[in-house]
């Protein structure tokens, strides 16, 4: 038992000194009391709080018994308070250090148990997971030999994009390098680097062709700015390292912008940044893709990527992606052979098909010539299945990258969204089955009429903003050159000139 059951209780301390106190002199009490305190401070070491509380005890203490002769009172209460200390303290132990942390620790714990519960999935999601969306086409089998795939997720590491492409049936794909809104990130992992090159082969994707990395959205290779310039140029070579270390020779990138500056000025720095990368590496091909025509950005014009491969010295280091959405939307249409045949044969004379590397395929939520980048799913949007069946049956294609950038998510049950990476799968094979097939067959206009019936109510809604936009231009122009004003600016200045007159009589 522990030795504070043979110790006098608070309140037999209590009793014995006021039943003693009239036989007891003043100095004998406080004697007395003080081998009491004394050894009940010594099995307790108050904190500061409990300090605190025993100083205002006592002091409450002595005004209530302020009347009484003898100071023995404040030392019965200092015991009193320092023996109320104790006893709290052994009903309401404290916890150690040691105690609270582990206690913490054994908090996170059950917290992660339970996060890790909510995201395991069982083996039969896992399995279905893993199991391919649709089957690969070999391409030799096609009547042309077009790789058709998409932009997939390098999460985890860049070797884990051949999965996702095989997932859905790919024969080419996209992918980031690194995050694409950092510009710095960790340097590529040797064990990512060597799978990537294990997995091409076992796979037989063929690296220098039918992988087409994209490169950050913030690199603006026409900045002007010194810091910025060196920036966005450094972030830029630093993807074109990653790809010479994995055996990809195609590196697709918006060109830029011009800011406020002139556009000549902006195309000239974008080819000095480009010159400059070439010198730093050796095989990779810098792919200009072409741009919507928005804002200030460089290469909405066939004439824009022209001007930036002629100031390119090594002109077997650069080439171009042409986007089926930006196209459309810059004003160049694919819509019916005719159309097309022209955009092509412009294409031609501008630049050169001998740049073309690659294709991003999207249809449009915008019509044609809106400057508006609003990618659609394929046949769903003002481009329209005919237009891709011009894509895959162009014979100057074969053999080209054809990325697939179209949107994915979806509501689930649950009213979030999410990825259904089975719309990559099932447009990959849309488009293969359009290769070789007849557009004037009943099927043919079955499958365009319903993929055009899913996507009316985004293409009612992009054409009204497009409309209200011009009309809105319209309006300003007409309030310029308005009938009335230059009525009223005439009398005005007639009123002044007849004015000046009189004073000059």
């Amino acid at each position: 038992m522990p030795r504070r059951s043979s110790r006098k209780s608070e309140k037999e301390i209590i009793e014995t000194v006021i039943s003693e106190g009239t036989s007891t002199t003043p100095k004998e009490g406080r004697k007395s009391l003080k081998v009491e305190a004394n050894e009940a401070v010594t099995k307790v070491s108050p904190t500061k709080s409990a300090k605190k509380k025993i100083k205002k005890e006592v002091e409450i203490d002595e005004e209530e018994d302020d009347t009484q002769e003898t100071p023995v009172v404040p030392k019965i209460n200092r015991v009193k308070s320092k023996t109320v200390v104790k006893e709290e303290t052994e009903q309401k132990p404290k916890k150690t250090p040691a105690k609270r942390k582990a206690k913490t620790e054994e908090d996170e714990d059950d917290a992660n148990d339970t996060k890790v519960k909510k995201k395991r999935k069982t083996k039969e999601e896992k399995e279905a997971e893993a199991m391919p969306l649709a089957t690969r086409t070999v391409v030799s089998t096609l009547k042309q030999a077009m790789h058709i795939g998409a932009h997939v997720s390098a999460a985890g590491g860049v070797q884990n994009s051949l999965n996702n492409s095989l997932h859905i049936g790919g024969n080419s794909f996209a992918l980031f390098l690194k995050s694409q809104r950092k510009w710095t990130s960790p340097p590529l992992a040797t064990e990512a680097r060597d799978q990537f090159k294990a997995f091409c082969l076992e796979h037989k994707y063929d690296a220098a062709k039918h992988i087409l990395p994209h490169g950050s959205y913030l690199v603006n290779l026409a900045q002007i700015e010194p810091d910025k310039a060196d920036q966005a140029y450094a972030c830029f070579l630093d993807d074109l390292q990653r790809c010479e270390a994995l055996g990809i020779k195609l590196y697709n990138f918006h060109p830029g912008s011009t800011g406020k500056h002139p556009r000549p000025e902006a195309i000239g720095r974008i080819a000095a940044q480009l010159n400059k990368a070439h010198k730093a590496t050796s095989t990779v091909i810098t792919v200009l893709e072409n741009m919507a025509g928005a804002g200030n950005v460089i290469g909405s014009t066939f004439e824009d990527l022209r001007d930036i491969i002629a100031l390119v010295d090594d002109k077997s280091r650069v080439g171009v992606c042409l986007d089926t959405c930006h196209t459309f939307a810059a004003g160049y249409d694919l819509r019916s052979p005719e159309a097309f045949k022209k955009t092509m044969d412009d294409f031609e004379s501008i630049v050169g098909m001998s740049y073309l590397r690659a294709l991003h395929l999207n249809d449009s939520k915008a019509p044609l010539s809106a400057n508006r980048d609003r990618h659609a799913n394929i046949g769903t949007g003002f481009l329209g299945l005919r237009a891709f069946h011009n894509v895959v049956n162009f014979p100057p294609f074969q053999g080209l990258p054809m990325v697939l950038e179209t949107p994915i998510d979806k509501k689930g049950d649950d009213g979030k969204m999410v990825e259904d990476k089975g719309v990559w799968a099932t447009e990959i094979k849309l488009l293969e089955g359009l290769i070789g097939t007849d557009p004037e067959t009943e099927d043919f206009e079955v499958e365009e009429q319903r993929l055009q019936d899913l996507g009316a109510d985004e293409r009612e809604k992009f054409q009204g903003q497009v409309d209200k936009k011009k009309q809105k231009t319209l309006d300003s122009m007409f309030k310029k050159a308005s009938p009335k004003k230059k009525a009223k600016k005439d009398i005005d200045e007639d009123e002044d000139e007849d004015s000046d007159g009189g004073c000059n009589h």
